[in-house]
């Protein structure tokens, strides 16, 4: 079973399972639900098989969830044509849980639509698609969840605690949403934003500050020149000189020192087991 962690609190998060047979297909789909900040935690399968084993397992997450009387996960997203038991047919038998998931369904071709809608789908996303389309399928699927069982402790909050961090370029300021920024790197007492869109922004903040910022928000220390948003680590590699942490579908590969291996292996461990 795979399973991508979140530092956010998970009774504020989303928890998804992302179901593809074609490995591309799954990691760009993960990748996509990384990015969103209402995701918290993913599993994901390479087959209809897999996901029902991965609905019914004994993971002390999807455990405490039923208990709480929760579906397992509170959305799957699954392409439609699979070997074995198709994401048509899938979806039938996760359609009969109670209480059952949201489903998405995520496809190259767009002529099982109504099949899906006449099943309860959510969406249906039709691929290539970009990380909107995704954000857009994810905000229905919260609208749904918030009617079935109420709104999250995050959607009472009265003010957003998503940090603006203005940027001056050119003469003009641009607003870079802190959500938006999935590392930063030390540079003297400056620090450059490695964002979402995969452009760079130089602010006059000495990384340090940062840390002491943006730590309860789910970014985390690696190493002396980096803070990383622990939400799109997908991997904690060992390599010859050391650890290095992946950041998305391995596009990006940072270092991580000795001092800073002991906390981040608790901060990741910490999630999976809340």
């Amino acid at each position: 079973m795979h399973v991508t962690v979140s530092t956010h609190d998970d009774t504020r998060r989303l928890v998804a399972l992302a179901v593809d047979d074609e490995k591309p297909g799954l990691d760009m789909l993960k990748h996509r639900l990384q990015s969103n900040r209402y995701i918290g935690h993913i599993f994901d399968a390479v087959d209809a098989s897999e996901a029902l084993r991965i609905i019914s397992a004994e993971h002390p997450l999807l455990a405490k969830r039923r208990k709480a009387g929760l579906p397992a996960v509170d959305v799957v997203f699954a392409d439609i044509n699979m070997p074995g038991l198709t994401g048509m047919e899938m979806a039938r038998v996760f359609a009969a849980l109670n209480p059952a998931p949201e489903l998405v369904f995520v496809s190259g071709h767009g002529d099982e639509a109504v099949n899906a809608f006449d099943l309860g789908a959510v969406d249906y996303v039709l691929k290539p698609y970009e990380q909107p389309r995704i954000d857009k399928a994810i905000d229905r699927v919260r609208a749904k969840l918030r009617e079935r069982f109420g709104a999250p402790q995050e959607d009472r909050a009265a003010p957003s605690d998503d940090e603006v961090i203005p940027v001056e370029l050119a003469g003009t300021t641009k607003l870079i949403p802190r959500s938006q920024v999935r590392w930063v790197e030390a540079q003297g007492d400056y620090a450059r934003l490695y964002t979402m869109d995969g452009s760079s922004h130089l602010v006059r903040i000495p990384l340090s500050q940062l840390e002491e910022r943006w730590g309860k928000a789910g970014f985390v220390r690696i190493h002396r020149s980096y803070l990383v948003a622990l939400r799109l680590i997908t991997e904690l590699r060992m390599c010859q000189g050391g650890y290095q942490v992946v950041i998305g579908n391995e596009e990006k590969l940072l270092p991580v020192s000795r001092r800073h291996t002991r906390e981040l292996k608790d901060r990741l461990t910490g999630n999976l087991r809340s």
